[in-house]
């Protein structure tokens, strides 16, 4: 029998909120259930010197990025930060993955310096998932690298987000949807319209399975498997769900035990609310992963648990044993007359302006 190649990913073992204390024990949970996974685990050696397993290999890094880091800072500074060595073993091919919690704009800024971005890529995007009704996760992106997005942009998106739905949920045709006002092809900005333009050619070409323009509501109802927006929009989206979370979270914690009255309602409402809790956690559904770039990074949540953080693990993990970068090479590679020819399209309109 042959001994299958075991996956390595390098982990940011200092950056979040809670560095160490939850990433360590996070990584004891991933290796217990991942025979076949071994981890490097990134930063001061002091910190990570009483985690034992032979699965797991110390690697020293002398410098943190902070979360308020300025990006000047983390970028040409901190060197040694535990964040740009668990990238840069991504980079010489020693980990097939790197995941961190540490501060985001840094890790993109670190990532896409010390990877460069994909061939066909102009702009690498952030892309997460967010909790839908029917009990899985509505692929989104991008999450906040890119505030101002082309409709060649959004394309790229578009092809990034199927081929990492294809590899995480194995659907080989995920259904793409727009962010929009509306559904109507005629609504929206003219950035908008002409990214649904764009979209809709590259269902006919094969490129993708656009299903059209979706509405907010739209995220949550699980109506597509991918959500294409700006950063601007998908952050706000973002933020919006996980403080839904928190609501629904503090609200069991106090709303049932005022009075008899609400103790008593408890007893009916909670189970639902609970089971609503459950489906919305965002525990399930960590780990957004850094498309565009030639090696695969994953970013956990600063606030992350050790369960959350093990779901970012877990993600990268399956995205490297997938093969997700020749996943995003392959159909990027299929899409490109497409871009090339839009891009053209848009270069002739500016220069005749």
């Amino acid at each position: 029998m042959t001994t299958p190649t075991p996956i390595t990913v390098a982990v940011d073992c200092m950056g979040g909120d809670h560095g160490p204390r939850v990433t360590l024990a996070a990584c004891r949970r991933f290796l217990s259930t991942h025979p076949d996974a071994q981890l490097l685990l990134v930063g001061r050696a002091e910190a990570l010197a009483e985690f034992d397993d032979p699965r797991a290999q110390v690697v020293a890094a002398t410098e943190v990025v902070e979360m308020d880091d300025p990006l000047e800072v983390a970028l040409r500074k901190k060197k040694d930060s535990s964040m740009r060595v668990a990238i840069e073993l991504v980079r010489d091919g020693q980990a097939g993955a790197a995941v961190s919690a540490g501060n985001t704009g840094a890790l993109m800024a670190i990532a896409r310096y010390v990877l460069k971005t994909m061939d066909g890529i102009d702009r690498p995007a952030i892309a997460g998932q967010m909790p839908n009704f029917k009990g899985g996760g509505t692929t989104m992106l991008d999450l906040g690298a890119n505030v101002d997005c082309t409709p060649e942009h959004l394309l790229q998106f578009a092809v990034m987000g199927s081929a990492l739905v294809s590899v995480l949920q194995d659907k080989q045709n995920p259904t793409v949807g727009l962010l929009n006002i509306g559904e109507e092809a005629i609504k929206g900005n003219e950035i908008i319209k002409k990214s649904g333009e764009l979209l809709r050619s590259a269902a006919s070409s094969g490129d993708l399975n656009f299903h059209g323009n979706v509405e907010g509501n739209d995220i949550f109802k699980g109506t597509v498997d991918i959500v294409v927006c700006d950063g601007f929009v998908g952050n706000v989206a973002l933020k919006a769900s996980e403080g839904l979370a928190t609501m629904i979270s503090g609200f069991l914690k106090t709303e049932f035990s005022r009075n008899i009255f609400t103790k008593i309602a408890a007893v009916f409402a909670y189970p639902v609310l609970s089971a609503f809790k459950n489906r919305v956690d965002h525990r399930r559904y960590n780990g957004a992963a850094l498309l565009g770039l030639r090696g695969l990074v994953f970013k956990s949540h600063g606030s992350a648990d050790e369960i959350a953080f093990e779901t970012a693990l877990n993600r990268a993990y399956d995205a490297s044993r997938n093969q997700l970068l020749d996943r995003v090479r392959e159909r990027i590679a299929h899409a490109a007359p497409l871009l090339m020819g839009a891009q053209a399209e848009r270069t002739e309109a500016v220069t005749s302006v």
